[in-house]
């Protein structure tokens, strides 16, 4: 995820504001905020906190709530999933980034390519339909025994964000990003949890 370095960022002539808790989407603390720049009630940004922006006192981003409290970024989706090839670790950040801006089909399309990226680095061919990159991890030992439904639904939403006209929701997005970081620790992070055995003389 993106940080800020609280040592290169100065915002100017930043504001004590009323106090804000929220956690930040940058550095994913929880945090109290009290500085940054209010949306007040009248033209001169006094009255009564509407909005605005609140600085994170431990990593200096910028976190924007409108007057309808709505926020950017928020909290990306999904955990930091270790020992992952640097090029799908990107591909799976990018798709989690999505999620914070509220990006949710590009969320779904970009979950649909890692899942194309996984099943071809666990052996399977090139240039096959999403549909037998899916089976393919399915039938390979890389899901649930008992989910099947999971797959389906994956399937079924990597598709609807392709080829038809919907746009996927957060919720899509939540289970895809889910699904894709539960692949990547049964493939990559667990396996390198615990040590392996000595070999035997």
């Amino acid at each position: 995820m993106i940080f800020f370095n609280r040592n290169r960022y100065n915002w100017y002539r930043l504001q004590r504001i009323e106090n804000k808790s929220f956690r930040c989407g940058y550095c994913s603390d929880k945090i109290s905020s009290d500085s940054g720049y209010q949306i007040g009630g009248h033209s001169d940004g006094s009255g009564p906190l509407e909005g605005g922006i609140f600085i994170c006192p431990n990593c200096n981003g910028p976190t924007f709530f409108n007057v309808d409290n709505q926020r950017y970024p928020s909290v990306a989706f999904g955990s930091t999933v270790r020992h992952v090839p640097k090029k799908l670790e990107s591909l799976y950040n990018e798709a989690r980034r999505c999620t914070s801006q509220g990006c949710f089909t590009a969320a779904v399309l970009l979950c649909r390519k890692a899942l194309m990226n996984i099943a071809v680095a666990q052996g399977a061919g090139e240039n096959l339909r999403f549909i037998e990159y899916v089976n393919y991890l399915s039938e390979h030992g890389y899901t649930p025994p008992n989910g099947k439904h999971w797959v389906d639904h994956i399937r079924k939403k990597g598709n609807e964000a392709t080829h038809e006209i919907a746009l996927m929701t957060e919720g899509d997005a939540k289970d895809l990003i889910c699904f894709v970081e539960m692949l990547l620790k049964f493939i990559y992070e667990f396996p390198t949890s615990i040590p392996k055995p000595p070999n035997k003389k």
